[in-house]
């Protein structure tokens, strides 16, 4: 696919999600439902792009079994190029462990597999550089944040990158990712992962990703939060939904009735955003239209199980963003 437009890569997991009562220190509680889906943070917003009609590939491995053959036709069926996903009988496909409970809170347990084989000698750079665009999530292992840091450095300038770093990234803190965030054009996090990433909030936080050469921050802020925007009489209190900082300005979602509804399985909504974001960003829209296509995506992505069954095609995201947002298109 030489016009290919955005490639991902991260990690290839199949999610086994447990929907719960109420999540545990200690004890015991019931399972109200459980299922296993495809997944992989990245993984998920290249599907989702692909809902849209976008053309997309991903690069990526899994193990030589069931669960890799699941991923691969799962990715297939959507229409993504899936030529750069190694398969390996080395080890098996990933898998993540999910715990969801009636709050929508999680617990993640990741068992690498495969993920932990991928190389630089498997990728395919001319494959990525051909790309408008590259997509870049977390993985589990060290050799694999190596990679990451040895694709930012290398990739074309003509090509934009984004980040996804998740909370695994996150945690390790600017300094370690500064090679990939100085080369990124979108940064995405939640609120727990930029507290985590810098040592500070949505807004204070933003701003120091964007002084590390970042051109835009978009932080996610589950079902609303209230930040502080602006200094001195100009400041004011908002509650938003999505808080978003390029060097010239700030944006933010403003939380509506439906984003305040509570959701019992919040898989995947990060990523649902992120597909929303980039569909707007690659059709020329400008940062809040993004943002606001963001937050329609991971809406419908919470309607059902999983992080890709309620992901949307055009049709269907436009229903949605007019439920959201009614008015003039």
């Amino acid at each position: 696919m030489s016009n290919i437009e955005v490639v991902g890569l991260g990690a290839l997991n199949i999610d086994r999600v447990y929907h719960v009562e109420r999540l545990l220190a200690d004890g015991e509680a019931v399972v109200d439902e459980a299922g296993s889906f495809p997944g992989g943070s990245a993984a998920n917003t290249i599907y989702g792009l692909a809902r849209l009609g976008l053309s997309t590939g991903f690069t990526g491995m899994v193990g030589d079994d069931a669960e890799g053959r699941i991923l691969i036709s799962d990715f297939a069926k959507a229409g993504v190029d899936t030529s750069r996903i190694r398969a390996t009988s080395q080890a098996k496909t990933g898998s993540v462990l999910c715990l969801s409970d009636r709050r929508g809170r999680r617990s993640l347990y990741v068992t690498p597999g495969a993920n932990n084989l991928l190389a630089m000698d498997d990728l395919d750079m001319a494959y990525l550089n051909r790309a408008g665009l590259l997509h870049l999530s977390s993985f589990a292992g060290e050799g694999q944040l190596e990679l990451s840091l040895a694709v930012a450095s290398t990739l074309g300038p003509s090509t934009r990158l984004s980040f996804a770093p998740g909370a695994l990234y996150s945690r390790k803190g600017l300094k370690a990712l500064r090679p990939i965030i100085g080369r990124t054009h979108v940064l995405f996090t939640n609120r727990d992962e930029i507290d985590e990433l810098t040592g500070e909030g949505a807004v204070d936080g933003a701003r120091s990703c964007l002084e590390q050469g970042c051109k835009v921050v978009a932080v996610t802020l589950g079902q609303g939060a209230r930040l502080k925007l602006g200094n001195g009489a100009a400041s004011r209190i908002v509650t938003a939904v999505c808080y978003i900082r390029d060097a010239g300005s700030e944006y933010i979602i403003p939380a509506g009735e439906q984003d305040r509804e509570s959701e019992a399985d919040t898989t995947g909504a990060g990523d649902g955003f992120a597909a929303g974001f980039l569909y707007g960003l690659l059709s020329g829209k400008g940062l809040d239209e993004c943002g606001r296509l963001g937050n329609a995506v991971a809406r419908c992505s919470l309607s059902q199980a999983g992080a890709r069954q309620g992901l949307p095609d055009p049709s269907q995201l436009a229903q949605r963003y007019q439920e959201l947002y009614p008015g003039p298109g």
